[in-house]
């Protein structure tokens, strides 16, 4: 039996961080999760838990779902960063990032076959 994969969730919303889990794990995938809920504590579950892949919101309180995927690269470079969004329209001028893969939330039963693409071997 493997390990179960490192994800990191990063979402203001703790009802939607725990629907993205429950996609994963109703799913068959095992998890082994945390979250950060934005900016504050994301450094330091990056460099502790080392996440396997990062799934964030796109907009967050403060912060953006692209500084998450900046930093998160920049600590974890190859760490796949999988954007989760409610909304097909982002800020004024905006275009939505996309990073490795991009998930609407109304459509959450996707994103377990985008995780098992982005860390088959």
């Amino acid at each position: 039996m493997s390990a179960p994969l490192r994800v990191l969730i990063v979402d203001d919303s703790r009802d939607d961080a725990e629907l993205t889990e429950l996609a994963l794990r109703d799913a068959g995938i095992e998890v082994e999760v945390r979250r950060a809920y934005g900016e504050a504590g994301l450094t330091d579950l990056l460099r502790d838990f080392r996440p396997q892949m990062v799934l964030s919101d796109v907009n967050l309180p403060g912060f953006s779902g692209a500084e998450a995927m900046g930093l998160s690269r920049a600590m974890l470079p190859g760490v796949p960063v999988v954007f989760l969004t409610g909304s097909a329209i982002g800020a004024p001028g905006e275009e939505l990032p996309v990073g490795d893969g991009l998930v609407f939330k109304d459509e959450l039963e996707l994103l377990p076959d985008v995780v098992r693409g982005l860390v088959a071997p």
